[in-house]
């Protein structure tokens, strides 16, 4: 359905995208991941023949993207682009035109996603009376209102509350079961492992992780310890001071740790025993997402020389 060969775009003084390839195919979401100025904006725009490649090549269903391929996209960009004095319903109006809808099939497919999402009597209120949560609401419905066979989406869920996020990530799992093809870019690594059958990590303008989630989580191993307990947590000081592992998150009654130095399991559960007062969960698991996403991006910087030091500057 779509397949990035090779691709590459430079700027003056800066390659954005370096040689980056790789494909999805229909009813699968694909996650785009990577830090700020990675190239993943880049890639989506070139994807969406807002712009093209120095060299390389788009392809969507067997043909090189153009004009003709931008009517069956829906693009959900992460900067915002509604008119915030147009009235909800004629905008969404005016934008399904844009992509070929007549009037009448517009007002019945809009009417029916304000009503999916709560916003039944928006129709009339102006963009600048909605709050920001509501106002990616409408941006949602705008990109998927001409039912594209791609969708992209870059930050759907910013500013949305844990319901309304749930209530699009339900949706997003319907456009999938009816075979869309999506592509996801998000910093949020939580919702990416929940959403993502494969996953493209870019770092710099190259792709130093692709395949699918199951995959490259597997091969990173089952060395990460989930703890839930009370009491004292010095055992994770102490055993972060010798050297034998290194600390994902922490919270005061809960802790993710990565083991390293070929520390055993059995070591950090003995010395979670001897200091706190109940221990609720001890699990070992591979590492989340969050953690292969940091762990990924810190090795590829390091191998360019682009560590920095505490001082903050960069080596």
């Amino acid at each position: 359905m779509l397949d990035v060969q090779d691709v590459t775009k430079r700027y003056t003084g800066k390659t954005a995208v370096d040689s980056v390839s790789f494909s999805t195919g229909e009813g699968r979401i694909f996650g785009l991941l990577g830090p700020n100025g990675a190239g993943k904006t880049t890639t989506i725009r070139m994807i969406t023949y807002i712009t093209t490649p120095d060299s390389g090549e788009i392809r969507f269903k067997n043909k090189v993207v153009g004009p003709w391929s931008q009517r069956l996209m829906g693009y959900l960009p992460e900067e915002r682009g509604l008119y915030r004095r147009m009235k909800v319903g004629e905008q969404l109006v005016y934008l399904a035109r844009l992509k070929g809808l007549d009037v009448p099939e517009a007002k019945k497919r809009i009417q029916y996603w304000l009503d999916r999402f709560d916003a039944g009597s928006w129709g009339s209120k102006r963009v600048d009376e909605l709050s920001k949560g509501m106002q990616q609401k409408i941006q949602f419905i705008a990109t998927i209102l001409h039912e594209p066979e791609l969708l992209i989406f870059d930050e759907p869920f910013s500013g949305l509350d844990p319901i309304n996020s749930e209530l699009l990530q339900s949706v997003i799992f319907e456009l999938k079961s009816k075979g869309r093809t999506i592509l996801f870019a998000s910093h949020r690594m939580e919702q990416v492992e929940q959403l993502c059958d494969d996953i493209c990590m870019i770092s710099d303008g190259r792709i130093v992780a692709n395949g699918s989630v199951r995959d490259i989580k597997s091969s990173f191993g089952r060395d990460t310890v989930r703890l839930d307990f009370s009491g004292s947590g010095t055992f994770i000081s102490s055993l972060e001071a010798d050297g034998l592992i290194r600390v994902v998150s922490q919270t005061t009654n809960t802790a993710e740790l990565r083991l390293i130095n070929g520390t055993a399991s059995r070591r950090v559960l003995d010395e979670a025993l001897g200091s706190v007062s109940d221990l609720y969960r001890f699990e070992v698991v591979e590492p989340s997402l969050h953690e292969i996403f940091v762990s990924v991006i810190n090795s590829s910087r390091a191998a360019a020389g682009q560590v920095k030091t505490a001082s903050g500057e960069q080596q």
